[in-house]
């Protein structure tokens, strides 16, 4: 019986799980894919490795174990030509990947430069603090306060970050959100604010919709006027219809201007609290994409 079958961050994938479990859930965590079979050695040396290394990391990133001979569609999918292949999922896309069977040590290399250990769960939970309702301009300077007395504490820094777009302030919390160290750079709070920042910087001197509209009548592949429409409509609340115009550029062209269209609708999806409507454009991005 494999490790799979103990740990709740490890699982067998197959057709039937592969889109929830592997590719919707890579956009919530890393989801690092095992491809392996039942008569590869290799495979029998890497695979308790991953297993309790991918442990270790307290449910940050899971392990999808994939055998090649029951899963022969997946295997193909993924262009497998010798076992055991490893690959890196986020965000719905392979992103890193290894083959052949690796130490211990440089497993936990692979996965550091994705993604850090979270802390193991306290024995006794605490009771939190009240919570004390400010005003953004007044959590800024609270937090300041807070990194002059502890510079080191870096997790201030994003604090501090969310508190400058709160307030407005989108050029402040830009260059806060630029001077995190690596591990908080890929933060929940870190991803969610550099796509409230990237879509405000995208509409500095943007056209009015009417306009951008018109553009796209005279010419449907004017692409530019069509990822602006799409912004707008995400910042003026009309989600759905602003994630339609980003499918339409990746429909038509997934490689526009270094796929833009994909990267917007990732922003949008860690910006937007509606979890059936981005389930629902995650998938069918997905489909576009893998």
């Amino acid at each position: 019986m494999t490790h799979a079958a103990s740990s709740p961050n490890i699982f067998d994938a197959t057709e039937a799980n592969f889109q929830s479990e592997v590719l919707d859930a890579s956009f919530k965590y890393p989801v690092v894919v095992d491809l392996w079979a039942t008569w590869c050695g290799p495979c029998k040396t890497l695979g308790p490795l991953l297993e309790k290394v991918i442990d270790s990391f307290n449910g940050t990133v899971k392990l999808a174990k994939i055998d090649v001979d029951k899963e022969q569609a997946l295997a193909a999918a993924f262009g497998v030509r010798s076992i055991p292949t490893v690959v890196l999922i986020r965000d719905g896309q392979p992103v890193d990947g290894f083959g052949g069977a690796q130490p211990e040590g440089a497993i936990r290399e692979f996965l550091a430069r994705h993604v850090q250990p979270a802390a193991a769960p306290a024995e006794a939970e605490t009771v939190p603090a009240p919570v004390v309702e400010e005003t953004p301009e007044q959590a800024i300077a609270r937090i300041q306060q807070d990194i002059a007395a502890a510079p080191d504490k870096a997790e201030l820094k994003l604090d501090l970050a969310v508190a400058q777009m709160q307030a407005g302030n989108a050029d402040a919390a830009g260059a806060e959100l630029d001077a995190l160290p690596a591990n908080l750079a890929s933060d929940d709070r870190a991803r969610r604010l550099r796509g409230q920042l990237e879509f405000a910087r995208a509409l500095k001197g943007a056209p009015a919709a009417s306009e951008l509209r018109a553009r796209i009548a005279r010419d449907g592949k004017d692409f530019a006027a069509r990822d602006l429409l799409g912004v707008r409509l995400l910042i003026d609340g009309d989600a759905a219809a602003g994630l339609d115009e980003f499918l339409a550029i990746l429909k038509a062209d997934r490689h526009w201007n270094e796929g833009q269209a994909r990267k917007r609708l990732v922003a949008a999806f860690n910006v937007l609290d509606d979890e059936e409507l981005v389930g629902n454009y995650r998938r069918r991005m997905s489909s576009l994409l893998f």
